[in-house]
């Protein structure tokens, strides 16, 4: 696996979603260094620069992912960012191993069981990111993919969007990339959802308003809330965000994860 360290402090690892790469976190990693913290951001199995030969694309196999770099790089306790599946993967690890993760965020995650009615299908974005989707997994297509990312980003786009592009269509053109974007959105979340009672640490769960992968992100949210122990978990919305509220507005959410991580800071 490969992966990328700077700064000094506590450890926090940034996991990307399917078909990223840690340059997903290009502009958030900097202020996260300069805040004080020794940040890890890691290219998921079969992603980025990380071998692309594995058997299982499971969020409970990416988890065991992250707690291996998490002992890698010392151990620990680390605070776990995870976007989309990995969002997943970082409840799971946390459920599992309490004693090497003191804190989660999940940017809009795939986390539990997902369910779609037909009055979903009558939203717009809500539509068009399923049906770029679909096409996607089905056909191993970067053009869908693509299509996707362009519903996944509503409204303002990276400074460096055009280069953000063409570099996510050329590792996924890779051999072995497609393949590993296909499992991961084959890979059902019921086994993140049925470990978020588990989890003893506090969750900060960050949705965009305007995310194309569920029909109400609010909801959405509210249950991996809901699902946590309580007092555990934490919602924010981001007002015009899609599914990548991290690469749209970083300022946003890093501003979130310092004030979430407050007492970490003030210890580094």
């Amino acid at each position: 696996m490969a992966y990328e360290v700077a700064g000094a402090g506590p450890l926090i690892v940034l996991a990307h979603g399917m078909g990223d790469s840690r340059a997903a976190y290009r502009t958030v990693l900097p202020p996260l260094v300069a805040a004080g913290y020794r940040v890890a951001a890691v290219d998921l199995r079969g992603c980025g620069e990380s071998s692309a030969d594995w058997p299982d694309w499971s969020r409970t196999a990416v988890a065991g992912d992250l707690l291996a770099v998490v002992r890698h790089l010392g151990g620990g306790p680390a605070v776990l960012v995870g976007h989309s599946l990995a969002g997943g993967a970082a409840t799971i690890a946390a459920a599992r191993e309490p004693e090497l993760i003191r804190a989660v965020v999940e940017l809009a995650p795939f986390t539990r069981k997902q369910s779609t009615g037909l009055g979903d299908l009558r939203l717009k974005r809500f539509r068009q990111g399923m049906l770029r989707l679909l096409g996607t997994l089905a056909l191993g297509s970067t053009r869908y993919w693509r299509s996707y990312l362009d519903v996944a980003y509503p409204g303002p786009k990276p400074a460096d969007w055009t280069e953000r592009l063409a570099r996510v269509e050329a590792l996924l053109r890779e051999p072995g990339r497609m393949k590993a974007l296909q499992g991961m959105g084959r890979s059902a979340p019921t086994d993140a959802g049925a470990r978020l009672g588990d989890v003893r640490c506090p969750v900060l769960v960050v949705m965009g308003t305007l995310d194309p992968d569920w029909a109400d992100p609010r909801a959405e949210g509210t249950a991996v809330v809901e699902a946590l122990p309580p007092g555990l978990g934490r919602l924010e919305m981001i007002e015009g965000a899609g599914h990548y509220p991290h690469d749209q507005f970083p300022d946003q959410v890093v501003s979130l994860m310092l004030a979430f991580l407050q007492p970490d800071a003030a210890r580094a």
